[in-house]
C-alpha cells in the first residue's frame, strides 16, 4: 500500500539542535564494538532529524518487519476509533462477538474489557498467540480460552490481545485495520509504504507483521512527542496520547532475571522506559523510543538478541548530549560523523570467486537426507558473476541468486527463519563466496525483515554437507545439519 505524498522530516545539524556530532559518533561506535547488528537508525530532536543510517544493503527506501513495534500501530488505531466514538475502552470484549462465545463465558471472560486488551492485562497468564492461530477461526479460539485470572490483576505479554484489538476494529469499522489507519495516519504523516500481514480470515494481524521504512517509524514517534498535532492539525487527542503512554499496569518481574527497561510500567501497546521515555518495541532490536525530556525520537531497526544493549547505549551516549541551547560545532566532529555513517554496512561473504571444486559440482543435483523442511535436492550452479543456489521439496523449486563478494538483488520462495503470514516471494539480498577450498559460503539477508541465512556447503567428493545459522532466532540459531549425495 502507498500513499501520493512525499513529506520528509526536516534535517539539521546535530549541534542546531544541541546535540554534539561526537556522542552520535560514539553511540555508533558502541553498536559498533558491542558487535550489535544495526539495519537503520534516525535520530530527532526537536522535530529534526539529525541523523540518520541505513547498513548497506538495508537503505531507506526499504520496508522493514517492524515485529511488535506493530502494536502501537494498532493501538493508535484504537485510538483514532475511540476518538470517534466507535467504541469505548470500557466496552466488554463478548459485547463484539456473540456468534463466536463459547458455550459458557466465564466470568473473568465475561469482565474483560477493551482496555485490558490494550494493558495486556487481560487475566491470561501465558500468550495466547500460538493456540489462537492453531485454527483459521482465530477470533473464536481466543474467546475459547478464559483467562485464569481476572482483568486488570496481572501483566501478561500477549499478542493475542493485540489481534483482538484488530478484530473488534474491523467488526465496528467495517474495515482492516491497514485500510483504517490510510486515511488516518499514513497519507497525513505520507507514511509512503505500509504493509500488513493477514490472518487467514483476512484481519490484520496487528500484534505483528507491519512493514515500513525507518522515517515512518520515526513520524509516529515524532505525533506522539507532539501530542497528537502534525503540521498544525490535530491527528490525535491529547487525552488519547497521555492514556495511550501512562503506565496501566505493573510489569515487574517475579524472576531472578532483571531487564529494566521491560520493568517501567505498560501502557497502551506501549512499553514505559527509564528516564522518563516511553517506546515502541519490536523483537530482535525494532525500536521507536520517545523521549519527553529531551524532545527527542529515537527509530531503530536491528537484528540483535540483546535488545536493552542497545537502549542502553542511547542512554549513555546521547540522552547527556542533549542540551536546552545550540552548540557551537568542534571543528572537525561533523564530517567525522557524516564519513561514519557513509560507511555503514553488513559485510558480504568474503572469499575466492572461484575454485577447482566449483568445476567439479557446478549444476550436480544432491539428495538431501529427509529433513523437517522437505528440502529433497540441492544443485548449484556457478556462472562467471554469481551463482544460482536452488533447493527443491516435494510441491516446488526455491532458487536464490547470489553475488561473488557483493549482494546480489532478487526474490525467493525460500522459506525466511519465522511463518511471515504472507505468500509473496521474499526480497532478497545475497552473497557468496569460497572461504575455503572445498566449501562455499552463502549469506541470505531477508531484507525486508530482520532475519538473514548463512548456509555452508561443504563438498567432499559426491558428498555434501550443508549448514545453517540464523543471525536472531525464536528458536535455535542453528538449523539441523543436513547431508547430501550426488
Amino acid at each position: 500500500m502507498q500513499t501520493t505524498l512525499e513529506f520528509k522530516l526536516p534535517r539539521s545539524t546535530p549541534e542546531t539542535q544541541g546535540i554534539s556530532s561526537s556522542a552520535i559518533s560514539n553511540f555508533l561506535s558502541g553498536v559498533e564494538e558491542q558487535g550489535l547488528e544495526f539495519h537503520s537508525f534516525m535520530l530527532l530532536r526537536h522535530g529534526q532529524v539529525v541523523a540518520e543510517g541505513w547498513w548497506n544493503p538495508y537503505s531507506a527506501d526499504k520496508i522493514h518487519l517492524l515485529y511488535s513495534v506493530s502494536k502501537s500501530f494498532a493501538s493508535t488505531a484504537i485510538g483514532f476509533a475511540l476518538d470517534e466514538g466507535l467504541l469505548s475502552e470500557d466496552d466488554f470484549v463478548t459485547s463484539f462477538f456473540p456468534e463466536d462465545l463459547p458455550e459458557t463465558v466465564s466470568e473473568h471472560l465475561a469482565a474483560m474489557r477493551v482496555r485490558h486488551l490494550l494493558s495486556m492485562a487481560t487475566g491470561h497468564t501465558t500468550d495466547t498467540t500460538e493456540r489462537v492461530g492453531q485454527t483459521n477461526t482465530w477470533v473464536k479460539n481466543f474467546l475459547s480460552l478464559p483467562p485464569e485470572k481476572a482483568p486488570g490483576s496481572i501483566f501478561c505479554y500477549n499478542s493475542g490481545a493485540t489481534f483482538m484489538l484488530s478484530a473488534i476494529l474491523q467488526k465496528v469499522t467495517g474495515m482492516k485495520l491497514v485500510d483504517y489507519l490510510q486515511p488516518r495516519l499514513f497519507e497525513p504523516l505520507s507514511m509512503s509504504q505500509a504493509r500488513w500481514d493477514e490472518t487467514p480470515q483476512g484481519m490484520s494481524l496487528g500484534f505483528s507483521g507491519f512493514y515500513t521504512t525507518t522515517e515512518s517509524v520515526a513520524k509516529l514517534g515524532q505525533l506522539y512527542l507532539q501530542k497528537g498535532i502534525w503540521q498544525g492539525e490535530r491527528l490525535l487527542s491529547e487525552k488519547w496520547i497521555e492514556t495511550a503512554t501512562r503506565e496501566h499496569i505493573s510489569n515487574v518481574s517475579t524472576t531472578e532475571v532483571k531487564t529494566a527497561d521491560w520493568e517501567q510500567g505498560y501502557g497502551y501497546q506501549f512499553w514505559r522506559c527509564q528516564h522518563g521515555a516511553y517506546r515502541a518495541d519490536g523483537a530482535f532490536g525494532q525500536f521507536c523510543v520517545v523521549m519527553l525530556e529531551q524532545d527527542a525520537v529515537l527509530a531503530v531497526t536491528s537484528a540483535v538478541e540483546d535488545m536493552q544493549a542497545v537502549l542502553d547505549l542511547a542512554y549513555e551516549h546521547l540522552l547527556p548530549a542533549m542540551k536546552a541551547a545550540p552548540l557551537t560545532e568542534v571543528q572537525g566532529e561533523h564530517d567525522v560523523l557524516l564519513k561514519q555513517l557513509s560507511k555503514l554496512t553488513i559485510s558480504p561473504v568474503r572469499g575466492e570467486k572461484t575454485s577447482t571444486m566449483a568445476r567439479a559440482v557446478s549444476g550436480k543435483t544432491y539428495h538431501l537426507e529427509s529433513s523437517s523442511e522437505n528440502f529433497q535436492t540441492v544443485t548449484l550452479h556457478f556462472h562467471d558473476e554469481d551463482c544460482l543456489l536452488s533447493f527443491s521439496d516435494s510441491t516446488r523449486k526455491h532458487e536464490v541468486v547470489c553475488g561473488y563478494n557483493t549482494w546480489q538483488s532478487g526474490t525467493t520462495t525460500l522459506p525466511a527463519e519465522v511463518n511471515l503470514f504472507h505468500s509473496h516471494p521474499n526480497k532478497v539480498e545475497a552473497s557468496g563466496a569460497w572461504t575455503d577450498a572445498n566449501i562455499f559460503t552463502v549469506k541470505i539477508i531477508y531484507i525486508e525483515t530482520p532475519h538473514c541465512l548463512t548456509v555452508t556447503f561443504h563438498f567432499d567428493g559426491s558428498k555434501l554437507t550443508l549448514k545453517r545459522k540464523w543471525n536472531v532466532s525464536f528458536g535455535p540459531l542453528n538449523s539441523p545439519i543436513l547431508t547430501g549425495s550426488q
